[in-house]
């Protein structure tokens, strides 16, 4: 997996609260959040719910992701 960008607390916290909410299906949630923005119209929420979709399939991941130190 490729190293990503993470916007901020706010994208960790959202993911964070999916997974709390939602388990193992917490991508898919955000998945369909980012699909129901797109829909809507709403590009930067769109980025955002993709964005957390990335961020939680990071953290279920083994892979070391970037440099380690």
């Amino acid at each position: 997996m490729e190293a990503f960008f993470i916007s901020g607390r706010g994208a960790i916290a959202d993911a964070a609260g999916l997974i709390e909410t939602y388990g193992d299906d917490a991508g898919f949630e955000a998945a369909a959040r980012a699909h129901a923005s797109r829909t809507a119209g709403n590009v930067q929420r769109f980025c955002h719910w993709r964005q957390i979709e990335r961020v939680i399939a990071n953290l279920a991941s083994d892979e070391v992701v970037g440099s380690v130190h």
